[in-house]
């Protein structure tokens, strides 16, 4: 590993804010602060001079929006950016159209005045630096408008379809984007999917309803307690682990705030683990994008259960680090790009359907 400090350009309106980053990121041994700015414009030519390695961008400054500068910064150059946002609605709205941009992940903005929420706040924001350091800048595509109905790939029109069958999805950074890409394709009698994506809360709301008027499935965050069902995906809440539970013959989501697993929650290995003890075969595991080890362990134990179980190449992941761990304790049956993981599951699926026709 390189011992040159990871250099990091600070933009935000707020002197305090620049203030306390400076602070937070100096404080690290393998980083340090080149610079801040007070707006978009004089972060332009800061960028020309400090050559930074990671960009922390407010979302809303003076003279040029944060979104408009972070569209044109990766048209013209790409670089890993971090964006910070404030816990509202129209705050998490606004970081995952950054996400959509390109930015690799986003932050709360700090908490003032409270000494423990500072100290964790310093441990998650230089966690997403060094994140972001080491990871793949991929070239920002616009997602499309909800696909039409494409009836030739409808799984209900050749009867090949256990209703038991469920997606499991995990992924952390990069992930939003990427889940968008296996959700979309999907047709609106798939198997329901449920979901869990390293996310804030407040955050988990706005990316269920984007996904939502994206894809011909319905997507919502998961309540407590409510049955799952064909055609939805199920959203982790931010905040709370997800997982898989049965009542009578029914699949129903449970949500609790148990601790943090993996350093987590929700945890990708506590909603694998519920899935290879209820769902075993009639499971398919997908592993995406993100930095860690969660989710490797439970992907495993869903293949040891007889789920099919695919994880993301490295080639297409923002960041290797889950699907490399699951790759590397054998827990993936197949290995593939982003934009084949969507054909990959629905070729299972009929080749499972063709399987039990036959029985």
């Amino acid at each position: 590993m390189s011992t040159n400090k990871i250099k990091v350009l600070c933009v935000d309106d707020s002197a305090l804010i620049r203030s306390v980053m400076t602070e937070i990121i100096n404080s690290q041994p393998d980083m340090t602060v080149v610079g801040t700015a007070a707006d978009p414009l004089v972060a332009r030519d800061l960028i020309k001079v400090t050559h930074p390695d990671v960009l922390t961008l407010d979302v809303e400054m003076p003279r040029m929006d944060g979104l408009e500068f972070l569209e044109k910064l990766m048209r013209l150059r790409p670089m890993p950016v971090v964006m910070v946002s404030s816990l509202t609605e129209r705050g998490s709205e606004i970081a995952l159209r950054a996400l959509e941009l390109g930015a690799i992940d986003f932050v709360t903005k700090p908490r003032l005045g409270v000494r423990d929420g500072l100290l964790n706040y310093t441990e998650l924001i230089a966690g997403k630096i060094r994140t972001a350091a080491s990871a793949r800048i991929i070239a920002a595509r616009q997602p499309s408008a909800k696909p039409a109905d494409a009836p030739q790939e409808s799984l209900l029109r050749s009867p090949l379809l256990s209703t038991e069958k469920l997606i499991i999805i995990g992924a952390s950074t990069g992930g939003t984007e990427a889940i968008r890409e296996v959700l979309q394709p999907l047709p609106p009698d798939s198997p329901a999917v449920l979901i869990a994506q390293h996310m804030p809360g407040g955050f988990t709301k706005s990316f269920a309803q984007r996904l939502d008027s994206l894809s011909r499935i319905h997507v919502k965050e998961a309540e407590h307690g409510e049955r799952v069902l064909p055609g939805y995906a199920y959203i982790a809440p931010g905040g709370f682990h997800l997982s898989l539970g049965r009542s009578g013959a029914n699949y129903v989501a449970h949500l609790d705030q148990e601790p943090p697993v993996n350093r987590h929650r929700p945890s990708i290995d506590v909603l694998f683990d519920s899935a290879a003890k209820h769902a075993g075969k009639n499971a398919i595991g997908i592993i995406l994008t993100g930095m860690g080890k969660d989710g490797a362990e439970g992907l495993l134990r869903m293949r040891k259960a007889g789920a099919h179980t695919l994880a993301q190449d490295e080639a297409s992941c923002v960041v290797f680090g889950m699907p490399r761990e699951a790759i590397a304790i054998g827990a993936a049956d197949e290995v593939a790009p982003l934009g084949e993981m969507c054909r990959r599951v629905l070729t299972h699926l009929r080749t499972f359907g063709e399987r039990t026709n036959r029985v």
